[in-house]
């Protein structure tokens, strides 16, 4: 990779070439892969319970209604914003004194990949199983302990990467993730949600779905946690035996979050010192909550305004994988060539753009023209997009997951350039923190223009409000170490 040009007004690390951001002997390739394999661990998370199929399933059916459905949806994370904003920075804050960051990854597995498994009981009222309360309060553990694993996975990126390899291989970890994505959604696809349907592609396909799911009983929905939490706990091994940890300091646990506390405190009180990072991290919290409910209600929005039902909601997902696959790549050349913060107002610019030309799209109005689809009649004889409007709204969104993705690969990339190399855990805590302390807002204002003007169109557009802020905020930030506070 090429090191960042002098005018992207990086400022020399103190790490020499041959050492990591952080300091210290950057990880071999095979600690690197191993670091890179936990986002592809993690992955179907996002893809199968976060974004694509379970909330379409608990909007449309357990809920019944996809308007009422978004909203509760909304709530639950908005409710995990609150937490992530009380405790990432203090987690960030001990995992500094304590040095080691992979047993908390450890901690972090063993909660989510339970918790997973239990959305299996997720089923529609008439049905029995987990009450609604319960099914959110299981989303909130999840998307909140999600948020506390980028802390530490995130942090040890610093200390395993040299200054000029960074950039590249947070690409390469976002890529191989996003390529997780291709892989348990082509699965879900083919061999669950097209069998359900009694689609078979001439005989290529299975009969019924994998391993026996009854779709009466919403088990092609439902496998969905499971498989999530399998995925977790397998593809999570190479980081256990491959990645080298920091050493550790040998503090106890209980001396540890007193010391964490202060120095959160201490931070906050000398928030001068690192007033830049300060600008970036609420730049970052603007724009990030707004692609973060991009993706979280990209589904949703679909399925509600154009219909789909699982079957095509897996398809779009599968198409937009490669494009996200590519965007990290994209991002990370970016990144090493341009410099993070010129590469950050591109992505985040050219989402806002992207933004408005998906919101201008209905089942029967393309860019706020109204088209009349019963006289056009479908495009293609393809059983999945038959609409001009549904074409065009996938190629946009193709476009979106480029540009989103490449903004997650830059924006960590950018935070270990500039983060005290001594409180790196700490800093990454605060940008978990900026992650997701908007969450209540970005949630929530999806909520409320959703329930004010009861419509999905409006509530998924307000997300501009959040990109166009954060866009703004970073035309201050400069991309320069700051010193430890001290």
């Amino acid at each position: 990779m090429s090191k960042v040009p002098a005018s992207s007004g990086v400022s020399s690390d103190a790490a020499g070439d041959d050492h990591s951001v952080t300091g210290e002997m950057p990880a071999g390739k095979r600690g690197q892969l191993g670091w890179a394999l936990f986002d592809f661990s993690r992955s179907p998370y996002l893809s199968l319970v976060y974004i694509f199929v379970f909330p379409p399933y608990f909007a449309n059916t357990i809920i019944g209604d996809p308007v009422r459905g978004q909203e509760a949806w909304s709530f639950a994370n908005t409710m995990v914003g609150v937490l992530v904003a009380l405790l990432a920075p203090l987690l960030g804050a001990i995992s500094d004194r304590m040095g080691r960051r992979k047993p908390w990854l450890a901690l972090i597995v063993a909660v989510m990949a339970p918790c997973c498994c239990v959305l299996w009981y997720a089923m529609p009222g008439a049905q029995g199983g987990l009450s609604v309360n319960t099914i959110l309060l299981l989303i909130v553990i999840l998307a909140s302990c999600f948020q506390f694993s980028e802390v530490f996975y995130n942090s040890i990126l610093a200390s395993i990467a040299t200054p000029q390899r960074i950039g590249g291989l947070s690409g390469l970890g976002i890529s191989i993730g996003n390529l997780g994505t291709l892989i348990a959604l082509i699965v879900m696809l083919f061999g669950v949600a097209m069998p359900a349907s009694g689609i078979t592609l001439g005989g290529l396909l299975p009969a019924h779905p994998l391993f026996g799911l009854d779709p009466a009983a919403q088990e092609h929905n439902r496998i969905a946690g499971p498989a999530a939490g399998l995925w977790l706990v397998v593809f999570s091994v190479p980081l256990w035996l491959w990645t080298p940890d920091r050493p550790s300091t040998g503090v106890t646990a209980g001396r540890a979050i007193r010391e964490g506390l202060n120095q959160v405190w201490f931070t906050i009180k000398r928030a001068r010192q690192v007033a830049n990072v300060g600008r970036y991290l609420l730049a970052r919290m603007l724009y990030t909550d707004g692609k973060v409910a991009i993706l979280a209600y990209t589904g949703i929005y679909a399925a509600g305004v154009f219909h789909w039902d699982l079957p095509t909601v897996l398809v779009f997902a599968v198409l937009l994988s490669p494009f996200s696959i590519a965007g990290g790549l994209i991002g990370g050349w970016f990144d090493d060539h341009l410099g993070s913060r010129r590469s950050i107002q591109l992505s985040v610019g050219a989402t806002c753009i992207g933004m408005v030309a998906s919101v201008s799209i209905t089942h029967d109005q393309i860019f706020f023209m109204p088209y009349d689809v019963a006289a056009a009649g479908p495009f293609w004889s393809f059983p999945y997009f038959r609409t001009l409007p549904e074409i065009t709204y996938v190629a946009i969104t193709m476009l979106l997951a480029i540009t989103i993705t490449a903004a997650f690969c830059i924006s960590r990339t950018m935070m270990a350039r500039i983060a005290p190399v001594s409180m790196m855990s700490q800093f990454f805590g605060l940008y978990a923190l900026s992650g997701t302390a908007t969450g209540f807002l970005g949630h929530a204002g999806v909520a409320f223009f959703t329930s004010t003007f009861h419509s999905q169109r409006a509530g998924f557009a307000s997300t501009l409000i959040l990109l166009i802020a954060g866009l703004i905020v970073m035309h201050w930030v400069r991309e320069e170490r700051s010193e430890a506070v001290v």
